[in-house]
């Protein structure tokens, strides 16, 4: 079965300091969650900043040429709702060090989670004012050298789902079926059986030309977490 990420549930190893002014008492708690949008506050992320920078960036420039086809619909959809955000060109990953505030860096690796099919997107964790300050998505080399089988518009999704991550957004997935656990696919499901892309085990638009694209569950989560960050100025 296709995995295409995982709950946040651990934290890179932070060895650096970001220079980011605690955000002032909000006036209201924030938005943590909503039909089709979960955010992972228990990393201590719970927002999205409207106007400073994020940049995506590759490991290498055979990553960046294979990989920014990808991403280009979700980063311009990101931009539209108020994200400043743009792709970038290449630089050093280490895995378990957070990048420069504000990057998204992209890498592969063999089976980053040690399971088939499994890629990884991870946010800097406590981030000063619960601001998303970057993260590192390592995406598994099976997809790209023939070992593990995965449909073009599920790679499309998985690229998505996994920067997603890396701003903080988490399963949405929920027990619609009484069952007692949140299994997978059980999240809300829109006109046409679109779930949302952050859905696990993977989500989103099934079309040629709408996969890699964000649905309006993910949409709506991004400017509620970009809201976070109003209100706490």
């Amino acid at each position: 079965m296709l995995r295409t990420g995982v709950a946040v549930g651990a934290a890179l190893v932070v060895t650096c300091a970001f220079g980011v002014t605690p955000a002032r008492s909000s006036p209201g708690p924030p938005t943590l969650a909503g039909p089709g949008f979960q955010v992972a506050a228990r990393l201590g992320v719970t927002s999205v900043s409207p106007s400073r920078p994020y940049t995506v960036t590759f490991a290498s420039d055979g990553l960046k040429q294979r990989y920014t086809p990808y991403l280009t619909a979700a980063v311009a959809q990101m931009r539209a709702a108020g994200v400043r955000i743009g792709i970038g060109g290449t630089e050093s990953v280490d895995p378990g060090r957070c990048p420069p505030w504000g990057h998204i860096q992209y890498t592969q690796t063999y089976r980053p989670l040690n399971r088939g099919g499994y890629s990884r997107g991870m946010p800097c964790p406590g981030p000063a004012g619960g601001v998303a300050a970057g993260g590192i998505v390592t995406m598994d080399s099976e997809y790209f050298d023939g070992t593990w089988h995965i449909a073009p518009y599920q790679l499309r999704n998985t690229f998505v789902h996994e920067m997603l991550h890396t701003f903080g957004l988490d399963h949405p997935n929920r027990d619609l079926d009484g069952d007692g656990k949140a299994g997978a696919y059980e999240c809300v499901t829109g006109p046409g059986g679109v779930r949302p892309v952050m859905c696990s085990p993977n989500g989103g638009y099934k079309s040629a030309s709408s996969a890699g694209r964000l649905t309006p569950y993910d949409m709506a989560a991004l400017r509620a977490m970009l809201a976070n960050a109003r209100r706490a100025g």
